[in-house]
């Protein structure tokens, strides 16, 4: 199949919804005493070191950062034959922490579901925040952001791609549309 292209954010509007959602995080939580960021690999981890880096430049003070994997917290393990898990690596403890977790886009909402379940057995947070670039909408599970770059409502058969530089920095957000 192929599809046709939309920018929906180039990277200075990606940079500022990004800006705005640290601005955000910070009013929410009072600063950066007892945050941690966790993101979701292979987009939300990105995002969340990019979140970081910009709380630290408005409050001065750098907040905790991890990535988590969920290959195997997924609910359709039996239905996709080998699942390829990734590392981990939250290198500080959970317990008592508010925990900002990060994904790129937000579709049915059950990569967070599993991605709560991973956290909840590291440790017990006193709060999960959700932050996400995009929210696309077509929830199955009753899962809202907390944070939101933007609100994308789309078909179920389209596509939203968020565009890394060699960085790692999210440079673009895309929206693909089937065509034919």
């Amino acid at each position: 199949m192929t599809y046709g292209t939309t920018t929906i954010l180039d990277g200075p509007g990606v940079g500022r919804a990004l800006t705005r959602i640290a601005h955000e995080i910070l009013e929410c939580n009072k600063g950066v005493s007892n945050l941690a960021l966790v993101g979701i690999r292979s987009g939300g981890d990105r995002l969340a070191a990019e979140l970081v880096r910009r709380i630290e430049q408005i409050e001065g003070k750098s907040a905790p950062l991890g990535a988590i994997d969920i290959g195997m917290y997924r609910d359709d393990l039996a239905s996709r034959g080998t699942v390829e898990v990734g590392r981990t690596d939250v290198p500080f403890s959970l317990d008592g922490k508010n925990i900002i977790l990060v994904d790129d886009v937000l579709f049915t909402g059950r990569t967070i579901r599993a991605a709560m379940d991973a956290l909840i057995d590291l440790g017990r947070p006193r709060t999960i925040q959700l932050a996400v670039l995009i929210d696309r909408g077509h929830r199955e599970l009753p899962i809202r952001p907390d944070y939101v770059g933007r609100n994308v409502p789309t078909s179920r058969d389209e596509k939203i791609d968020v565009i890394f530089n060699a960085d790692n920095c999210a440079a673009e957000v895309r929206l693909l549309k089937p065509q034919g």
